[in-house]
């Protein structure tokens, strides 16, 4: 069963207040800086609100009934709390305007967000970025839940209620390293051969991992180890243990120097799109947009999703 509750006035919460302390209506309206008759009206106004007499005006003055004398202790601790959502919104207002947080998942923080956050400084690029290193999914987490402004992710399906654009395109490359049985193969690898191999994986909600089982589009073994860093991957890749499937952007240097060897794929096309992220039906601050700018030159327009 619902209560109605009343739109109590502020105005009048501290009126009252104000006569508690001063003594009278008149010195109230003083210090509120309004006539007495608007300082009366706000009085009559909360008494009618709360079916009470809050003042004795038979007096000489104005004297609090009990009841306005409960009802002012009820009133101090509205008003408050009332400066204490005001003191706090304004000091995380403050804090949001000194300071830009973003968040991107684990490839594009390593290899991509390093130039973009050196570009946008030498751009005079303000506030200063506070950067968020997560995988994909925890990326779209942290912007639903409003702890970052902008998101860089991985995945190749972006949930409905997140807007994005492409900032980069990227592709997935099956490496091994030098002495493993695969690094000698002279035919590419099917897409079945890939979905029964056991792999060394990202962690569940990797946009590494997303892409390669939608792009795969069957069901794959499960993986033999699943790690959370594109380091510890590559290390355990190199030791000769397992191949794997990661960024060319993260084995671009091992592929350099020969640590690991990309394997040919034949019927899997593994490129995907590298995008931008950020909540449906808001706005991106100025700060956001510049560093969006600063993410994307002549990336491609955004997609319908």
């Amino acid at each position: 069963m619902s209560t109605h509750r009343p739109d109590l006035d502020l105005d009048a919460l501290r009126v009252l207040t104000l006569v508690a302390d001063l003594g009278s209506i008149s010195a109230a309206a003083r210090a509120e800086q309004i006539s007495q008759p608007s300082a009366s009206k706000r009085i009559q106004g909360l008494e009618r609100q709360l079916g009470l007499e809050l003042l004795d005006r038979r007096t000489r003055g104005a004297t609090l009934t009990d009841h306005g004398r409960l009802v002012t202790g009820w009133c101090r601790a509205v008003l408050d709390a009332t400066d204490t959502l005001v003191t706090g919104s304004r000091a995380l207002s403050a804090r949001d305007l000194a300071q830009l947080s973003i968040g991107a998942s684990q490839t594009i923080a390593e290899y991509l967000a390093p130039s973009w956050l050196g570009e946008f400084h030498r751009r005079g690029g303000e506030p200063p970025v506070h950067l968020r290193v997560a995988n994909s999914k925890g990326v779209i987490g942290a912007l639903r839940s409003h702890e970052i402004e902008l998101g860089f992710v991985e995945t190749p399906t972006i949930p409905s209620d997140l807007l994005s654009r492409q900032v980069a395109g990227d592709r997935l490359v099956l490496v091994v390293s030098p002495d493993h049985r695969l690094a000698r193969r002279r035919t590419p690898v099917t897409r079945d051969e890939l979905a029964a191999m056991p792999l060394a994986t990202r962690e569940d909600g990797s946009g590494t991992r997303d892409t390669l089982e939608v792009a795969v589009g069957q069901p794959m073994v499960p993986p033999a180890v699943e790690l959370d860093s594109n380091a510890a991957v590559k290390v355990l890749v190199s030791s000769g243990a397992y191949p794997a499937v990661l960024s060319e952007l993260a084995v671009a240097g091992e592929l350099r120097d020969g640590r690991l060897v990309e394997v040919p794929l034949g019927d899997l096309d593994l490129s995907r799109s590298l995008d931008a992220v950020w909540r449906r039906g808001t706005r991106l601050r100025a700060a956001a947009q510049h560093f969006l700018a600063t993410a994307r030159p002549g990336a491609a327009p955004t997609r319908p999703r």
